[in-house]
């Protein structure tokens, strides 16, 4: 069975995931058996539809193109993380997010969704891109959760309260469909977690609107003080939402769960590489593969031209 791994970010932690891309094809005896790179994850700047994490910054036509060329001519989709929950149809005319879509609908790129409203109009406008059903509707009820895989989905992303659940996830239909976010930062059953995501949504609106004004003065996002957003990868690995890579090779994929989610959009390279380095290379190598792949990232490679 492949093991798929679904990393963050294509724009950026964009030279980290190719340099990875690039290293797992070159030297696939370093990491463990039948490992690969299922999809990289994110959005572009200013994404009115974009959530999960606050996005601003520039990106022009160009780059965005090739960003996603980059990974779509090594195999590897670009899922977009379409997860703003305060979405009302006005936005659905988004211009940017909407070039976007029709930009990269070449059968290969992908939508994660959560409003039940953006997700009607991707299948009606951009029937031909695939729709992953996203963690942030938060479906912690098992009849919902087993409902939600019989759906028309690539993948359904679990809530990560089932992370360690057994007794749920044995009994799972289409295990195959199941996505596992196995490095959660977040606290266990956290009472905020819709309201913060509520509140990135609003703030990605906020943005857009800001930017659509053209004016000097900087935005500053909705504050919402959450502790657990930068927390490093040896921080979370004794939460009971956390799943190792003993547990992933010895427990999930003996049961039938290949889709693993690795989070980590908003935080350093060096934080992601060390997560890319304990779940998916061997165990005895990974001291030489983080210091051959750091020493790779501080090279001036070339990828656009």
């Amino acid at each position: 069975m492949e093991i798929r791994f679904h990393i963050p970010d294509f724009m950026r932690h964009f030279k980290l995931n190719l340099t990875l891309v690039d290293y797992m094809n070159k030297y696939p005896e370093k990491f463990r058996d039948n490992v690969k790179i299922g999809s990289v994850y994110g959005a572009f700047p200013n994404m009115t539809w974009n959530g999960g994490r606050y996005f601003r910054g520039k990106c022009d036509s160009r780059i965005l193109k090739e960003i996603v060329n980059q990974f779509n001519k090594r195999g590897i989709p670009c899922r977009f993380t379409l997860t703003n929950p305060v979405l009302t149809p006005q936005h659905l005319s988004d211009a940017l997010c909407n070039a976007v879509l029709k930009a990269v609908n070449n059968g290969l790129n992908e939508a994660i969704v959560c409003s039940p409203l953006l997700e009607d109009y991707i299948r009606d406008k951009f029937p031909g891109i695939p729709i992953t059903s996203s963690t942030c509707k938060q479906i912690e009820d098992f009849d919902e959760l087993c409902a939600e895989l019989e759906k028309d989905y690539s993948l359904v992303v679990l809530d990560y309260n089932f992370n360690n659940n057994f007794d749920v996830l044995e009994k799972l239909p289409h295990k195959e469909k199941a996505e596992l976010l196995i490095n959660p930062c977040c606290d266990p059953a956290c009472k905020r977690r819709g309201e913060h995501y509520r509140s990135i949504g609003r703030s990605q609106i906020a943005l857009t609107e800001h930017m659509m004004k053209k004016t000097d003065a900087s935005y500053t996002p909705e504050p919402f003080e959450c502790a657990c957003m930068m927390r490093n990868l040896y921080q979370t690995v004794n939460s009971p939402l956390h799943v190792s890579p003993v547990d992933i090779y010895e427990k999930y994929v003996p049961m039938g769960f290949c889709n693993f989610k690795i989070e980590g959009r908003s935080v350093p390279d060096v934080n992601i590489l060390e997560n890319y380095v304990y779940y998916m290379v061997k165990p005895e190598l990974k001291d030489e593969v983080r210091l051959e792949l750091l020493t790779l990232l501080t090279k001036n490679i070339k990828y656009f031209s």
